[in-house]
C-alpha cells in the first residue's frame, strides 16, 4: 500500500510547489471517516483512496484532484456529508466528490432502459467536469487490479461493466494505457480460459524472441544515429486481449499473427516523425495497406502518431508508431496529458476540458444526442456504437474531414454531415464514380452526396448503416412517415363521422379536447384514431357532449361524404356513414364510389405501412374489406374470409375499399393454394415447375403427408391478381398426380 509521504512525493516531482497541506487534510479525514473500514481483501480501507490517488499521481493531475481521489468514497461509505467537506475543503472538491458518490450507484449493465439512462447520467457527470471521469477510472483501475477478493456473481457483473463502458471511455478520451490495463483485467474475468491459453503463448513466444526484439531496437537505433537524428527505439508486446480480439475479428489463430511485437520511435518533433519514416522506409520494404498519418489527421481522442509495417530485419514483418514525446504523453495518459487545466490550488478552481480538444468535441456531440428525444435503447445503441468502433478518414467535394467508424456507408457519411442530407440522400459518388449506397468506405474517399427533395429513407436503411446517428434518424423518419399516414386516415375516419351526425369538423376545433382524452396535440389524436386506439365516436362525443344522435336513413354513396384513400398497392378505400342496420350484410360494404373521386395517396403495402393484408392474402379481382385494427392500421381481407366474422358486431371497425391498379406500376400480391397430390417420387418438382413457369413467385411452402398415398401442399404465392391465380390453378388441377387445388381463405 501507498503511503501518504510516498503520494506526496510523487506529486512534488512533477510539481515542486504541490499543497501538501491540502493533501494532508484530505488524507486525515479520510483516514477518520473511514476509520476501522476494511475491503474484501482484509486490507484497511484507506489503502483503496490512497492507490486510486497514486494512479492520478501518476497521471500529473493537480492536488485538487488527488485531494478528491483520497475523498471520494466519504459520502458514500461514511457519515460525511456534502456540506461538511464544502466546509473543509471548497464547493468545487465537494460537487466532485457528490458527483463520483451519484456515478458509484449506477448500475452500468442493468436492463436495456435502466442501462441507457444510467449511461446518459455518467456522461453527463462527465461533461460537467473531466476529473469526475480521470478519478473514476482510477478508481475502477484500482478496483480490477484487486476483483480477485470479490464474490464471483459481482467480479463478473464489475468486468462486464468495465469492458463495456469504461474501458472503451478511457479510449475515447485518449487514454490509451489505461484503456489497455482495463481491458487486460476484465478480459482475464470474463474469458479466464482464453485469457490463460493467449498468455503462455505470448511467454513462450516472448522467451523465443527476446534477442530478436533486442536485435531490432539496435538496428533501429544505429540506423537513426548513422543518420543523424536522435530517436529512441523500444519494443513491445501486444496485450492478450488486444491479440484475442484481433484473432476473434479476422478469424486467425494464434500462429497466424505477424505483428505481435510492435516498436516505438519517439523522436523530438513532428518534422522528425516524417524523417525517420522515410529512413525506414528507404531501408526495408513496406507492407502495402499498413500506413496510417495520424498526424496529419488526428484521432477524434486526440491521438497522433504514424503507423507503418515493414518487412524488418531477420525478415520479420515489424509494426512501428512514429511519434513525438508529447504525442506520446497524450497517447498514454489522454486529456491528462493536455496542459488544459487551472492550477486550482487549495481555492478548488473549476477546472474543465478545452473545448479545442478533439475528445471533448466528441463528448460534446455525445451529449447534444440527448436532447433529441430518442428513446434510451437507442441512445445506449447509439453510444456504444460510437464507443467501440475504429475510424477511417472521408471528406466532401469541399474538403471537409468527416470521421466515421470502420464499415460506414455513403448513408452514414450523408447523416454525418447532417440529418437532412441524411433524409434526403438518394445515392452517392465515391471519388467521382457512382457507387451503391452499400459500399463500405474507406480512408481518404471523397464522398458526395445525391439527394432528392421527395426522398423518405427507407426502412431497410437501418441495417445497412453503422453509426448510431444514422440509425436513430432513420427510425426517427420512418416513424413520423407512417405517423402522417395514420394521421391522414385518422381524420378521414373522423370526417365520416362528424358529416354523419351534420357537424363541422376542423383541426382547431379538436384542440380544446386534447387534455380530456390524453394526446398532447391534434396530429398524435389523429393517428391514434387512425391505428384504430381511439374510436371516432369518442373523439365526437369530447366535441359535442350534448349532441343527441337521431337515425337517419342511409343515404346513397354519393350523398354520404365517401372519400377514398389510394394506396400505392393500388386500394382505394372508401369510408361511407354505414347506419347499424347494415352491419349485418358484408356484400352491403362493397358498393363502389364515383370513379372520380379525389384519392388521398398511401405508401405501398410493406411493413412499415397503415394497410396490410390479413394472413390469406388478397388478389385485384377478390371482393375486399378491410377492418380497422387497434395500432395497426387497416388488415384488408377478401369476402370469403371466416376471420370476418370475428367483427361482425363490431360495425364502426369495417372499412369499405376495393381496387384501384396501375396497369403500369403493377405489383404482385400474397395468395395461398392448397394443392392435394399423389405421393411419388417428382410429384413436387411438377408441381414446383408448373408455378415458376405461370410467373408467379414462391414465397413459402409446407407439406403434410394426409394418407398414405396423398400428400397435402400448402403455398404462399404472390400473384398479379385473381386472372393469374385462376389460370395457375387450372393449369395444376390438369397435372396427373395432383387430385385437388383450391385458395385458402383465412
Amino acid at each position: 500500500m501507498i503511503r501518504q509521504y510516498e503520494l506526496v512525493e510523487r506529486v512534488q516531482k512533477y510539481k515542486p510547489d504541490v499543497n501538501e497541506a491540502l493533501l494532508n487534510k484530505a488524507y486525515v479525514y479520510a483516514m477518520q471517516k473511514h476509520g476501522k473500514q476494511t475491503r474484501a481483501s482484509g486490507d484497511p480501507y484507506i489503502s483503496h483512496p490512497l492507490e486510486v490517488a497514486g494512479i492520478l499521481a501518476e497521471m500529473r493531475l493537480t492536488e485538487s484532484t488527488i485531494a478528491v481521489a483520497l475523498l471520494h468514497d466519504t459520502i458514500e461509505d461514511t457519515s460525511a456529508t456534502r456540506a461538511e467537506i464544502d466546509e473543509l475543503f471548497g464547493e468545487d472538491i465537494g460537487r466532485l466528490v457528490e458527483g463520483l458518490t451519484k456515478i458509484k450507484k449506477l448500475d452500468l449493465v442493468s436492463k436495456r432502459a435502466k442501462q441507457a439512462e444510467n449511461l446518459r447520467k455518467l456522461l453527463l457527470a462527465i461533461s460537467d467536469d473531466v476529473r469526475v471521469l480521470l478519478v473514476k477510472l482510477a478508481d475502477r483501475l484500482h478496483n480490477m487490479r484487486t476483483l480477485e477478493h470479490v464474490p464471483a456473481e459481482k467480479r463478473a457483473r464489475i468486468a462486464t461493466e468495465t469492458m463495456e463502458i469504461y474501458a472503451p471511455l478511457a479510449g475515447r478520451m485518449g487514454m490509451q494505457g489505461m484503456r489497455e490495463e482495463l481491458e487486460e483485467l476484465a478480459f482475464k474475468t470474463i474469458n479466464g480460459e482464453a485469457y490463460d491459453t493467449i498468455s503462455g503463448k505470448l511467454a513462450e513466444l516472448s522467451t523465443a524472441n527476446r534477442d530478436l526484439i533486442h536485435t531490432i531496437e539496435d538496428e533501429l537505433s544505429a540506423l537513426f544515429r548513422q543518420e543523424g537524428l536522435e530517436a529512441k527505439v523500444k519494443g513491445r508486446q501486444k496485450k492478450a486481449y488486444s491479440i484475442f480480439r484481433k484473432m476473434e475479428s479476422k478469424s486467425l489463430s494464434f500462429e497466424q499473427l505477424s505483428d505481435v511485437f510492435g516498436f516505438r520511435i519517439i523522436v523530438n518533433t513532428e518534422a522528425d516523425c516524417y524523417r525517420a519514416l522515410g529512413i525506414v522506409h528507404m531501408r526495408w520494404s513496406v507492407v502495402p495497406g499498413r500506413f496510417k498519418d495520424y498526424i496529419s489527421t488526428p484521432k477524434q481522442n486526440d491521438y497522433r502518431s504514424i503507423h507503418t509495417t515493414i518487412v524488418g530485419p531477420s525478415r520479420q514483418r515489424v509494426e512501428l508508431q512514429v511519434r513525438t514525446g508529447q504525442m506520446h504523453e497524450i497517447a498514454e495518459h489522454g486529456v491528462a496529458a493536455h496542459a488544459l487545466y487551472k492550477d486550482a490550488g487549495s481555492s478548488g478552481e473549476s477546472v474543465a476540458l478545452s473545448k479545442d480538444s478533439r475528445a471533448y468535441s466528441w463528448l460534446r456531440q455525445t451529449i447534444e444526442a440527448l436532447s433529441i428525444g430518442d428513446n434510451p435503447e437507442d441512445f445506449l445503441e447509439h453510444t456504444k456504437l460510437e464507443l467501440f468502433q475504429d475510424q477511417v478518414f472521408c471528406f466532401t467535394p469541399k474538403g471537409q474531414l468527416i470521421a466515421l467508424p470502420r464499415g460506414a456507408t455513403p448513408i452514414d457519411f450523408a447523416y454525418a454531415v447532417h440529418t437532412d442530407v441524411g433524409d434526403t440522400c438518394v445515392g452517392a459518388k465515391i471519388n467521382g464514380r457512382i457507387m451503391p449506397l452499400v459500399t463500405r468506405l474507406t480512408n481518404g474517399d471523397e464522398v458526395e452526396i445525391l439527394r432528392s427533395g421527395v426522398q423518405v429513407p427507407p426502412p431497410a436503411w437501418e441495417e445497412i448503416v453503422v453509426t448510431g446517428k444514422a440509425r436513430a434518424a432513420i427510425r426517427r423518419a420512418t416513424k413520423t412517415a407512417v405517423r402522417k399516414q395514420y394521421s391522414g386516415l385518422g381524420m378521414r375516419i373522423l370526417e365520416r363521422t362528424f358529416n354523419r351526425a351534420g357537424k363541422p369538423l376542423s383541426r382547431d376545433g379538436l384542440k380544446p379536447i386534447m387534455h380530456r382524452l390524453g394526446y398532447k396535440d391534434v396530429e398524435d389524436l389523429l393517428a391514434a384514431v387512425g391505428r384504430g386506439e381511439v374510436s371516432s365516436e369518442d373523439v365526437f362525443r369530447a366535441v359535442y357532449p350534448n349532441h343527441q344522435e337521431t337515425r337517419v336513413s342511409p343515404a346513397k354513396p354519393a350523398d354520404e361524404g365517401w372519400f377514398n384513400l389510394r394506396s400505392a398497392a393500388g386500394l382505394i378505400f372508401k369510408l361511407p356513414g354505414l347506419g347499424k342496420s347494415q352491419k349485418s350484410s358484408r356484400a352491403s360494404r362493397l358498393i363502389g364510389p364515383s370513379p372520380d373521386m379525389d384519392a388521398m395517396p398511401i405508401r405501398g403495402m410493406d411493413d412499415n405501412s397503415v394497410v396490410r393484408f390479413g394472413p390469406g392474402g388478397a388478389v385485384p379481382g377478390d371482393r375486399i374489406v378491410g377492418i380497422l385494427e387497434k395500432g395497426a392500421g387497416i388488415t384488408v381481407y377478401p369476402i370469403q374470409s371466416p376471420e370476418l366474422t370475428k367483427f361482425d358486431d363490431e360495425p364502426n371497425r369495417w372499412i369499405d375499399i376495393r381496387w384501384d391498379i396501375d396497369e403500369n406500376n403493377k405489383n404482385r400480391f400474397p395468395a395461398q393454394i392448397l394443392v392435394t397430390a399423389i405421393n411419388a417420387p417428382g410429384t413436387l418438382a411438377e408441381v414446383a415447375q408448373v408455378i415458376a413457369t405461370s410467373d408467379t413467385n414462391i414465397q413459402s411452402l409446407s407439406m403434410v403427408r394426409v394418407a398414405a398415398d396423398f400428400t397435402e401442399m400448402q403455398f404462399d404465392l404472390q400473384v398479379w391478381d385473381l386472372k393469374h391465380l385462376i389460370q395457375l390453378v387450372t393449369e395444376l388441377k390438369r397435372l396427373d398426380p395432383v387430385s385437388t387445388v383450391e385458395r385458402v381463405y383465412q
